[in-house]
């Protein structure tokens, strides 16, 4: 825990006061255009990965990146995309997966979740991914895992047209959704391309969109 308080101090000393000008403007309001939608993995942290300053991304993060359809009873990530779309106004969702994802490897290699009965109701959430990949065979468990991390972002892109507050936007064109996967060691991130539904390296293609 002390190198946390470290890093704060070394914070509030070093790095807030060469941002006060942002963190002023911050202080009364927020207009981020994007929301971001990832795994809570320590190993992704979207502002570093996206290169994005305080202000600039409005993030959910939970196991699996994971967005439940809507229903009669909306939770926290169904609030979290409402207050995003209505009252902030973004006009893009990023669903972004990761390679060695726990919570997909998880699901893929049928691991047994009993000490874990939130995680194991949870990924229940990313049962139409699972139902495809298993339809499937493998040469390795890596590719598989591969495939249930990339097939999960799908479905979680399926889930969250189902939100009243996105279909509005989709229809009326205010709101592109993005489908990626982030490659931990290369730094590589392949994002759905709607019209393939192939994952393309975004380096080599910085225009693709899903929806």
């Amino acid at each position: 825990m002390q190198h946390i308080v470290e890093g704060f101090l070394n914070f509030q000393k070093d790095v807030f006061p060469n941002q006060k000008e942002l963190f002023r403007s911050l202080a009364s309001s927020q207009n981020p255009k994007a929301l971001f939608i990832s795994c809570s993995d320590s190993r992704l942290v979207p502002e570093l990965v996206t290169q994005q300053e305080p202000g600039q991304l409005f993030v959910i993060r939970n196991a699996g990146n994971i967005v439940p359809s809507f229903g009669p009873e909306p939770g926290g990530v169904s609030a979290t995309i409402e207050y995003a779309v209505v009252a902030l106004g973004v006009t893009d969702i990023v669903i972004c997966g990761h390679s060695n994802c726990g919570a997909m490897k998880a699901i893929a290699t049928c691991q047994c979740l009993d000490p874990m009965p939130a995680v194991q109701h949870w990924l229940r959430y990313s049962d139409a991914a699972k139902a495809v990949v298993e339809k499937k065979t493998y040469a390795t468990e890596e590719e598989k895992v591969n495939a249930m991390v990339q097939e999960n972002v799908i479905a979680q892109l399926n889930n969250i047209k189902t939100h009243p507050s996105v279909a509005v936007g989709l229809r009326d064109k205010t709101i592109h959704l993005h489908g990626w996967v982030y490659d931990i060691e290369s730094g590589a991130i392949r994002a759905l391309d709607k019209n393939t539904q192939d994952f393309v390296l975004l380096s080599d293609n910085p225009g693709v969109c899903y929806e």
